[in-house]
């Protein structure tokens, strides 16, 4: 299984990528080494996923979510609450 993600920075920003294991990849964000952005925007939640059968899926679907407008972006984590 493979993830596409949205996390939530303390700075209110947005941040989209893909994972093999959520879990694990969550982890090494809120510990300051999965990614130079949320690095400095701890801590970060977890607002949004979808699962996918492969990792070409899950990279397709975060460039797309990373062309979406913050409103856009928003609309699509509220759909899911």
């Amino acid at each position: 299984m493979f993830y596409t993600y949205m996390l939530r920075c303390n700075d209110g920003s947005l941040y989209t990528g893909y994972a093999v294991n959520l879990e694990q990849r969550l982890s090494k964000h809120q510990d300051g080494v999965a990614s130079k952005y949320t690095r400095c925007r701890l801590p970060v939640k977890l607002v949004y996923y979808e699962t996918f059968e492969t990792k070409s899926e899950a990279m397709k679907r975060e460039i797309a979510i990373k062309k979406l407008s913050k409103k856009l972006k928003e609309e699509l984590i509220l759909t899911t609450d």
